[in-house]
């Protein structure tokens, strides 16, 4: 089926006259007779009847001009470059995945801006496997992600957004809050690191190896909240993000800055080609983007 056909139909309903359809398509008279003699062979139908000088529509032609039409608008508007979301008025549900640590300070900031900005944007936050990253981007199931450098296809975008410093935390009252602090006194201590993974170098140890240092681990767990609970109610130290401090009671513990020059821990953020130049998916990345570079609220 061609479908230029239901232009010609269109052109002739709004015309009633195949020379000035043929006119008003730049075509020849020749060219629409026999766009029309197709179209009745489809409908089975001979869609119009001559009238003097003119071509009138059958009943069957006036029922379906109006999806006809409808779709033909349809189409055309698919053609016509969106250059811009309304995010005041948008409904859109966005699904992002956070890992851990930046669930605490990111989403609170990102909401009130999604509540100024977006009143009617709905968001999901979850946490996506890291092998799993390339298929949920793809699917459309997840829109962006957030995540230390990952090896992915090149039909995955990514741009780096943020790197923040690690510090140390112990418990008020620690012993080494009275003592000399140091690479040494770091590496005597036991440590708490976090990671989904069971075995295998977290960022901070990555980087720790690369100056040639090794810390003794006393507890790998998932997730930051636990091990700052556990952090306070036992000797054992606490490598963090300096911004994941901002959230806690300063009063409860002692912070130091990690001995080593370490790099701190790098993010980037990660979306499918296929939403590369989409106004929705520009306009949550420069969202993520700008509440990344706030402080918690």
């Amino acid at each position: 089926m061609d479908f230029n056909l239901f232009t010609v139909l269109d052109a002739i309903y709004a015309e009633g006259s195949i020379t000035r359809a043929a006119e008003r398509l730049h075509l020849s008279q020749s060219a629409v007779s026999h766009a029309l003699a197709r179209l009745r062979e489809v409908y089975d139908e001979p869609l119009f009847v001559r009238s003097g000088n003119g071509m009138l529509p059958t009943s069957r032609t006036k029922e379906i001009i109006g999806p006809i039409r409808q779709s033909l608008a349809n189409l055309k508007d698919t053609l016509q470059p969106v250059t811009q979301f309304d995010a005041g008025s948008a409904r859109n549900p966005f699904a992002i995945s956070l890992p851990d640590v930046l669930d605490a300070w990111a989403l609170p900031p990102l909401m009130q801006t999604l509540q100024r900005e977006a009143p009617s944007v709905q968001l999901t936050c979850m946490r996506v496997r890291r092998r799993e990253l390339e298929v949920a981007l793809t699917s459309g199931r997840l829109d962006l992600a957030l995540d230390v450098l990952l090896p992915v296809a090149a039909s995955i975008r990514h741009a780096p957004v943020m790197e923040e410093a690690f510090v140390v935390v112990m418990r008020r009252g620690h012993p080494l809050g009275r003592a000399k602090w140091g690479m040494k006194a770091y590496e005597q201590a036991r440590h708490i690191v976090v990671s989904a993974r069971r075995a295998g170098l977290s960022a901070e140890d990555f980087e720790l190896s690369r100056l040639g240092y090794r810390r003794e681990i006393a507890l790998r767990c998932a997730n930051y909240h636990v091990a700052w609970s556990t952090m306070l109610c036992t000797d054992l130290l606490l490598t963090v993000p300096a911004r994941y401090v901002q959230l806690h009671a300063a009063s409860s513990i002692l912070q130091r800055p990690v001995p080593a020059s370490i790099r701190g821990m790098a993010i980037q953020m990660y979306w499918h080609e296929a939403v590369e130049h989409d106004p929705a998916s520009l306009w949550l990345r420069e969202i993520l983007r700008g509440v990344l570079a706030r402080n918690v609220c």
